[in-house]
């Protein structure tokens, strides 16, 4: 009787972790690196890359949000208090002005694949 008690509650454990959100779920950097596309217009990821619309995106998991080096914040994420991590991205790629009041950013990424996806490219491409 307890084998299958431990064993109901291992399954139901599993059953609970294969719902978690896109931000917690491993995506697929090949496939982020298609959906970064629609924001290229905007940010560069390269070390020593310019700066466009939005900051240069190099180092941004290692780094305070809001602060990126030689870019000027105008917006709410210049008072942000976080660090960047799946969470919080997955947040802001959602609906950046949800998450961030006055933000200038506005593509929203809808589907939870699309986000899990550019947080993986975002994690390689930006180391």
């Amino acid at each position: 009787m307890k084998n299958k008690t431990v064993m109901l509650l291992a399954g139901a454990a599993l059953a609970l972790t294969a719902g978690i959100s896109g931000a917690q779920a491993a995506g697929d950097a090949a496939k982020g690196e298609k959906v970064f596309k629609k924001c290229k217009a905007c940010h560069t990821l390269e070390a020593g890359d310019k700066h466009k619309t939005g900051p240069n995106l190099h180092g941004m998991f290692t780094r305070p949000a809001g602060k990126a080096d030689g870019y000027k914040y105008t917006d709410g994420l210049a008072e942000a208090d976080f660090n960047w991590d799946d969470e919080s991205l997955d947040k802001w790629l959602a609906n950046p002005k949800k998450f961030i009041k006055k933000t200038k950013m506005v593509l929203k990424l809808k589907k939870e694949d699309d986000r899990a996806n550019v947080i993986a490219y975002l994690k390689e491409a930006t180391k």
